[in-house]
């Protein structure tokens, strides 16, 4: 029988891209993330792009002193399906490269969950374990935690918007989903984004809302007798063998 585990995963990036460049959704949803997991004593996975890490380098390592599991979420988010393969291997190795001087990382989740699978030996070479880059609501539909050679392949259950619908419609949802369940979204929408110049699913219930919906998540979860995770930590529970 498949472990109850779940895990609750951040892709920490600019605000709603393509559409904005601000980035407070690290600036004030991140902290706000972060003092919600502490009360709740829940560790998580937070996928940074470099540059973020970068502009932010205090909140990158506040992360990693937390507890929390970092990751890689490319460098300024670009989609790596649309790049040749030679210029997103540059683009894999420099994000790493950044991002391992704030803590290991060995964690690794494509913009847009697009990650072409020519890229699947650098990663691997480049010392990552585990990847996140596939959804179970996305071709070709990915129901189980695969291994590629020396990578885990982990799919996210469900889009991150969904963990913003009131509770009465997203609680159905939850208990329809196989283990191991894989939450992400973004600190963006933790932040007030109702009157920004994004798409609807980029505005509603941002903020506050989306914060309380979160903490319900949890205590819903633990309520079902799921153990709550670090996507490196889940995969060794499922039974792989990963050093990370």
């Amino acid at each position: 029988m498949t472990p109850r585990v779940a895990v609750i995963s951040f892709d920490v990036e600019q605000d709603c891209p393509p559409y904005l460049d601000s980035a407070r959704g690290v600036e004030e949803g991140l902290p706000r993330i972060l003092e919600l997991l502490a009360e709740e004593r829940v560790r998580a996975t937070f996928f940074f792009t470099a540059e973020m890490a970068r502009r932010f380098p205090r909140l990158a390592r506040r992360v990693v002193d937390e507890g929390h599991e970092l990751g890689s979420h490319g460098y300024r988010h670009e989609r790596l399906d649309r790049l040749p393969r030679s210029e997103a291997a540059r683009v894999l190795e420099r994000s790493t490269s950044i991002l391992r001087g704030y803590g290991e990382v060995k964690v690794f989740r494509a913009p847009n969950l697009k990650l072409p699978e020519n890229l699947l030996p650098v990663l691997a070479k480049l010392g990552y374990r585990v990847d996140s880059s596939t959804a179970r609501y996305k071709p070709p539909f990915p129901r189980r935690v695969e291994k590629h050679g020396p990578l885990v392949r982990v799919p996210v259950s469900v889009t991150s918007s969904v963990l913003r619908l009131p509770w009465r419609l997203q609680r159905p949802l939850h208990g329809a989903l196989a283990p191991p369940r894989v939450y992400f979204s973004h600190p963006w929408e933790y932040v007030d984004m109702s009157r920004k110049p994004v798409r609807l699913d980029c505005r509603f219930n941002t903020g506050e809302p989306a914060l309380e919906l979160l903490r319900r998540l949890i205590r819903f979860l633990r309520g079902e007798g799921y153990m709550l995770a670090t996507l490196c930590e889940a995969v060794r529970m499922l039974g792989h063998d990963v050093e990370c």
